[in-house]
């Protein structure tokens, strides 16, 4: 009975400590890839409450300094499907 104990316990702090996190391609354009990289970011909680986060293209390029955009990214990063944040990464001049 203690072995089954551990074990649960074992496996309830894993999933509250696993996070999972993805970074897709969202456009890229003719210009050269740039040296410059700017970010912007939102976090959410349960899928439907946000706070003030901005991670727009525009915030990021701003973010950034970057006038020409090379590449959009977007990494989705999920801590059991409660706090998610999105993260908006732009390449460029």
């Amino acid at each position: 009975m203690l072995r089954v104990g551990i074990l649960a316990t074992a496996l309830i702090a894993t999933a509250v400590l696993s996070s999972c996190s993805l970074t897709l391609p969202v456009a890229a354009t003719d210009n050269p890839v740039g040296s410059k990289v700017g970010t912007a970011s939102a976090t959410g909680y349960l899928a439907v409450l946000y706070f003030g986060g901005d991670a727009s293209i525009r915030t990021a390029a701003k973010n950034g300094g970057i006038s020409k955009i090379s590449t959009v990214d977007l990494k989705r990063t999920s801590l059991l499907g409660i706090v998610e944040t999105y993260e908006c990464i732009v390449t460029g001049e």
